[in-house]
């Protein structure tokens, strides 16, 4: 995906101009470009880059609120356009901090997913961490994909893995980690006690089907470290 395609996505966007931009995603649909290209590449960095833009002040509530907005519709815009593989046996229950941009990002790494074969459970933001512990016992998912949180909820997230973890209501999932607070304190992710982390979709989807059944000692491979700017994440496995 083109850098320009980006950036003549986002200068609608900025503007609140709701048309053109689902207009510029059906022309690049029509075009050939894939859907998972369209949201990994575009949609996301977007997604990102008015979120930096709106804590730096340099855009107001109002405009923020446009252009997430507009941006969760044309996310929805290509979900449909998404390619399906077939079913791979794999669960996954995604759930987001409470925000806006955070609740987007869960929606498109779901999205991704069941269009990777996966069955996904989206809980989306805003619910009691003992009704998402609950929801574990009864889908009991390989992999339970936290995006985000809140910079005052982050002890309840580790009061939440940490009694996942003591009640062994679904010992060999894997928690994830990604987006948010998660992408920005480096090493936060083995604060709280997950099992691995990933800054972007296509890291988060790799590294969920590499990752094996959890073991006393932790994941069987592919934890992802945070990225250094401008430099690539890295895979390594655990003894």
């Amino acid at each position: 995906m083109s850098e320009p395609f980006l950036t003549r996505f986002l200068q609608p966007l900025l503007g609140g101009r709701r048309a053109e931009c689902f207009e510029l995603m059906s022309h690049a649909i029509d075009e050939g470009m894939p859907a998972d290209a369209l949201l990994c590449d575009v949609v996301w960095p977007a997604m990102s880059q008015v979120q930096r833009l709106y804590d730096d002040d340099r855009i107001n509530v109002a405009v923020e609120h446009m252009a997430s907005r507009i941006v969760r519709a044309v996310a929805n815009q290509l979900q449909p356009h998404l390619r399906s593989k077939p079913a791979c046996g794999r669960r996954v229950l995604v759930t987001s901090a409470d925000t806006t941009s955070d609740e987007l990002g869960g929606q498109i790494l779901a999205d991704l997913f069941q269009a990777e074969g996966w069955e996904v459970f989206f809980l989306g933001g805003g619910v009691p961490d003992d009704e998402v512990l609950a929801s574990v016992g009864q889908l009991r998912p390989h992999v339970l994909l936290i995006y985000g949180a809140l910079p005052e909820a982050v002890a309840n997230t580790r009061a939440m893995i940490e009694r996942i973890r003591d009640v062994g209501v679904c010992p060999d999932m894997n928690v994830v980690l990604s987006g948010g607070i998660f992408n920005r304190a480096d090493g936060l992710w083995v604060e709280l006690g997950a099992d691995a982390f990933a800054p972007t979709p296509r890291e988060v989807l790799t590294l969920a089907t590499q990752l094996g059944p959890r073991t006393p000692r932790g994941p069987s491979l592919g934890i992802v470290k945070k990225r250094r700017r401008k430099r690539r994440a890295q895979a390594v496995g655990t003894a």
